[in-house]
């Protein structure tokens, strides 16, 4: 009895730790996004997190009858890449994003974390 509980118990955690490394570290995505720099800030409550939001040429689907731009906002791991971006704000960027299936309090409000600067103009 006691043997079948400590399995049973072990197939679960297994199957926890899979669940949320799928969901918040599985990279389910990565990719380069340009736009110009809306806003680059840190905020946050307990976790004080790098946020930014970038504008992309073109119209995205709004209401009918309005317009609308693509907007992408991510979050930002390194202070050094945030430092480039707060500096530069309203300059064309070319960044670099991975895309995870959920966000972690300590890494950002988005699913989108910007890991490089990949050209700036």
């Amino acid at each position: 009895m006691k043997k079948t509980l400590w399995i049973s118990l072990g197939v679960v955690l297994l199957l926890v730790s899979v669940f949320v490394w799928y969901k918040y570290f599985f990279v389910f995505g990565e990719g380069v996004k340009s736009g110009y720099l809306n806003y680059a800030m840190k905020k946050g409550y307990v976790f004080k997190t790098y946020e930014g939001k970038l504008i992309q040429e073109g119209f995205g689907k709004g209401k009918t009858g309005t317009i609308t731009s693509y907007e992408f906002e991510f979050s930002v791991e390194d202070s050094e890449i945030f430092k480039q971006l707060e500096t530069n704000s309203g300059k064309t960027f070319d960044l670099h994003y991975k895309e995870y299936n959920g966000s972690l309090p300590w890494r950002g409000n988005t699913k989108f974390v910007v890991d490089k600067v990949v050209n700036m103009k």
